[in-house]
């Protein structure tokens, strides 16, 4: 029951990532990215923190007797990756396309196995890897990538997969040693939103009627995917190992398609299709297979 519980979890924050896509592109009409993301994550903080209060408050004092260096030293890692993923993801998006940022992006599937296998010796499950290939595939095919033209912006996007992929591999880490979801998404999104108004304040003109421009996009983005959907992603790592969640997560781009399809009228042609079920097929194959090996 619970792996079910994390297997939901995590498909509904891809949903949300996948839907929250065209409001991190259209909402950057008036303000640069770090003010954007400065607002979305503070909001994103907004959202969970009382969460936290209210559910976790008694907990943290127990789960953080152990090792309370450990619990910040993850979470300011966390918190860095998803500072450096979404910062480079969202400044990229203004020299390149979404289609290309969108391809670029799953890079971070095949990233995370080979993080885990190479630097920290851990054992992948063969079932991982083709299971990349597929997604990766249908990536490309998803995005038409093959009538793309490649960008200096689509170099941001794969250093931003990386940064993802740390994020996953860190998420993985924490939630196994302390079972804080509302309490990590608290903390990493305040890092986030914190460093960006710094470099906002820097590089950017923030200005609060600029800001109220993009009102709804930064409210959807910041509430459902930089609030909850962060949550989502921390609680379905406790009982899915980071190699399968970053296979899970690439339906991110299959959610994308679809909502570009309903909300934008974007055409669907057969690559796309076949794309979405490449995904769709690397998603199942990576979780049905472990469980046949078992029974």
């Amino acid at each position: 029951m619970p792996k079910i519980i994390s297997l939901f979890s995590a498909l509904l924050c891809t949903f949300i990532w996948g839907t929250t896509f065209i409001a991190q592109d259209t909402g950057m009409d008036n303000i640069g990215p770090f003010t954007f993301n400065a607002v979305r994550f503070f909001v994103g903080f907004l959202a969970v923190v009382p969460l936290a209060i209210i559910f976790e408050r008694n907990k943290i004092q127990n789960s953080l007797k152990k090792n309370k260096k450990s619990f910040f030293y993850l979470a300011v890692l966390i918190g860095l990756s998803l500072f450096l993923g979404s910062a480079l993801q969202q400044v990229a998006l203004l020299y390149t396309d979404v289609a290309n940022a969108a391809f670029f992006t799953i890079f971070y599937v095949p990233m995370v196995p080979f993080i885990i296998f190479f630097l920290f010796r851990s054992p992948i499950h063969w079932s991982v890897w083709p299971s990349v290939f597929l997604c990766v595939m249908g990536g490309y095919l998803l995005t038409n990538f093959y009538n793309a033209t490649v960008r200096l912006g689509d170099t941001l996007v794969i250093l931003g997969a990386f940064f993802w992929s740390t994020h996953i591999i860190f998420t993985g880490m924490i939630i196994k040693k302390y079972n804080l979801p509302l309490t990590i998404g608290a903390i990493q999104t305040l890092i986030v939103a914190s460093f960006s108004l710094i470099l906002s304040l820097i590089f950017e003109d923030f200005i609060l009627l600029n800001i109220l421009k993009e009102k709804f996009q930064i409210l959807y983005a910041g509430i459902l995917s930089g609030g909850i959907a962060f949550v989502l992603q921390i609680y379905a790592q406790k009982n899915i190992s980071p190699a399968p969640s970053a296979i899970i997560f690439s339906l991110e781009g299959v959610f994308a398609t679809i909502a570009a399809w309903i909300l934008l009228n974007q055409v669907l042609d057969i690559n796309n299709i076949i794309g979405c079920l490449f995904i769709l097929f690397g998603v199942l194959f990576s979780q049905l297979i472990p469980i046949f090996k078992k029974t």
